[in-house]
């Protein structure tokens, strides 16, 4: 069956027919081991996926794509390291980091003569016009979709507890932000809490959490800090609508490792990664469909799967315009262009958003249902009520 869309281009390289050629080689770093393994191993299992795809209709004007992937070990210390080893190759573009504090060390590297570096993760705000872009939608845009959702159903009570590291920053500068909004003003945030992602218990500022009365709980950590958090809410006895980082939108952590104790309502900012159904129109409803198709039977597709898949595929579509051996400033010219990209988070356009291409309107609420087992959406795209 025919893709439509960017599947249509993808397909028609402009070598016509895929010929023998040395691979063209991209380098992309992920976080294998350490804390973050959890989410290098879906983007990497996402991203091999993407280049099966690419390769099966001709690669990149011919040539077959080969991705190096290499391990930062969750570690800002060795992606620096992996970062300035591929400077010194002058490679034009670096797929990668996805860790947070990774991705901050790449845009102090990288920000202002590249090489291009696409991070993975959405938690960095490069300027406009810079070598680096982020992955998925801001956590400004999501926390919106997020509070357009709860306003929605009238709860306007909020408490936060977030992490101390650079995730956490962000995620509270992206809360309070969001709060700060004219039509947010009925909003009362009763409890700000703070943990290091190395606490094994967080009672003690759960225990204030629930003693401050909140209709709402915003508990943004991912992987085991976010299992931590979610824990100690449950130990506490705070069942109340509560609202994680959508790095934890992973099918076996949600219906395994922490099915004892998820809240009744446990909701996410999450995309048609999750909830492919959502997808509107056929163009979207298409590139969804290859993704989930590549990714193989038996993967149950999920937003970290997501954010290994479209920031490959950009990169892909940007190469296959520009020819051989382009330059970094050439290959971020190429994707600040490129506008009305069909991706499976939606449609990028990336002279709009500047850096990211994707804004709060692609945002859709989703919730888990822990007693299926399974997750379902529950807001229209942009958080508005279904």
């Amino acid at each position: 069956m025919r893709v439509l869309a960017f599947c249509v281009a993808l397909i028609v390289s402009s070598a016509g027919i895929a010929r023998a050629a040395d691979p063209l080689e991209i380098n992309l770093i992920l976080p294998l081991t350490g804390v973050g393994a959890f989410v290098g191993a879906e983007q990497q299992q996402a991203a091999k996926a993407a280049q099966s795809a690419i390769n099966a209709t001709g690669g990149i004007n011919g040539r077959p794509v080969s991705l190096v992937i290499s391990d930062d070990q969750s570690n800002p210390q060795v992606a620096v390291q992996l970062i300035q080893g591929m400077r010194a190759k002058h490679v034009p573009l670096i797929l990668g980091p996805s860790w947070a504090a990774s991705c901050g060390a790449a845009l102090a590297l990288n920000d202002t003569d590249g090489p291009v570096t696409y991070c993975l993760s959405n938690a960095i705000r490069p300027q406009p016009g810079s070598y680096v872009f982020s992955g998925l939608f801001s956590t400004n845009d999501m926390l919106i979709a997020s509070m357009r959702y709860f306003r929605s159903r009238g709860l306007k009570r909020v408490a936060y507890i977030v992490a101390n590291d650079a995730t956490g920053q962000d995620a509270e500068r992206a809360i309070e932000n969001a709060l700060a909004q004219p039509e947010n003003k009925d909003f009362v945030v009763v409890d700000r809490e703070h943990f290091a992602t190395t606490d094994l218990s967080v009672a003690a500022q759960m225990s204030k959490i629930k003693a401050a009365n909140p209709q709402v709980l915003i508990a943004w950590a991912a992987g085991t800090p976010g299992g931590t958090l979610l824990h100690a809410a449950y130990d506490a006895g705070l069942d109340i609508p509560t609202l994680t980082s959508p790095a934890n939108l992973n099918f076996q952590q949600l219906k395994e490792t922490w099915a004892a104790y998820l809240p009744t309502h446990l909701v996410f900012p999450g995309s048609v990664a999750a909830v492919p159904s959502a997808a509107s129109g056929r163009a979207w409803a298409s590139m969804v469909s290859l993704f989930t198709k590549s990714l193989g039977p038996g993967v149950k597709p999920d937003q970290v799967y997501a954010s290994g898949w479209d920031p490959i595929m950009i990169a892909f579509e940007a190469l296959r315009k520009l020819g051989p051996d382009p330059t970094a400033a050439q290959v971020r010219d190429r994707i600040a262009q490129m506008k009305n990209f069909v991706g499976v988070y939606g449609v990028y356009d990336f002279a709009a958003v500047p850096q990211r291409g994707l804004s709060a309107s692609s945002v859709i609420m989703v919730a888990w249902d822990k007693t299926t087992g399974s997750w379902s959406p529950v807001s229209k795209p942009g958080g508005g009520a279904l």
